[in-house]
């Protein structure tokens, strides 16, 4: 027997607690939660109504929210994402492909403002204008969005050319209401007796009643062999309400200068 195994047994017995045989330990290792977690945990994940959203998901998502699939039509400032652009100028000429560096020196020269073009082309496309140039572009863009809400729905309303005026107007009123909605409206009036005056400017007549300015879409004319008469009508747009205005003045002024001119010529008569 050697001397290093004689020294383990009389150490072991010498010591107030006995040694544990292996298996008791191991049984009591087995019965005992782990409380050990792991390092890192990787897996991210949540769960929706609709089902799970994973990371690729997220991913997929922050890419359809990127800021440059642009809906709108606005100045860039000095943050160029690109090294090398594409550049036209104030005018639209081409002025090649040029280093962010250089482009934003030709700003501070010039003063313009850089708006993002087309972001797909490589390298993308910018061009520099004015501050009017991209409110007006802007303009345009808000008005190409609202003809694309959707169709324009149409109303109808007829009437005999002998209604009475408390009943026309009654009815007027739902017309207005119409067209306030941005609603078309066709107006049929229908001849109940052989009258003088033309169903189409009977039609007119009515029209001029209406308490908003209106458009045609199409002006009163007669049909059906001449037993009715119809006209469709819109709200009318800006440049039509400013056409009026600008006739209308016209009109002003020469009232105000034609008994001044006619005075004058009397006057050169007389001598």
């Amino acid at each position: 027997m050697s001397l290093g195994f004689l020294r383990f047994v009389l150490s072991q017995a010498l010591s107030p607690c006995p040694l544990r045989p292996v298996s008791l330990v191991a049984s009591r290792l087995a019965r005992s939660p782990s409380t050990l977690r792991p390092a890192c945990s990787c897996h991210f994940s949540t769960d929706t109504e609709g089902g799970s959203t994973s990371v690729s998901d997220f991913q997929k998502e922050t890419k359809k929210s990127d800021p440059r699939a642009r809906v709108t039509f606005a100045s860039v400032g000095r943050k160029i994402g690109q090294r090398h652009i594409q550049l036209l100028g104030e005018d639209g000429e081409e002025l090649g492909t040029m280093h962010r560096a250089d482009v934003i020196r030709l700003m501070d020269e010039t003063g313009l403002r850089l708006v993002a073009i087309n972001d797909d082309c490589d390298p993308p496309l910018y061009r520099l204008m004015k501050g009017k140039q991209i409110h007006e572009e802007q303009m345009k863009l808000r008005d190409t969005q609202k003809a694309k809400k959707g169709p324009v729905q149409s109303k109808e309303l007829i009437f005999s050319s002998d209604i009475s005026l408390h009943d026309l107007d009654t009815k007027l009123r739902q017309v207005v209401s119409w067209l306030e909605k941005n609603n078309h409206v066709r107006l049929t009036i229908r001849a109940r007796t052989d009258g003088g005056t033309p169903l189409d400017k009977v039609l007119t007549q009515m029209v001029e009643r209406i308490s908003v300015p209106v458009g045609f879409v199409s002006k009163p004319s007669v049909v059906r062999g001449g037993r009715a008469a119809m006209c469709v009508l819109r709200l009318a747009s800006a440049k039509e309400l400013q056409k009026r205005a600008e006739t209308s003045n016209k009109n002003l002024k020469h009232d105000s200068e034609t008994p001044a001119s006619l005075h004058n010529s009397n006057d050169f008569k007389q001598q």
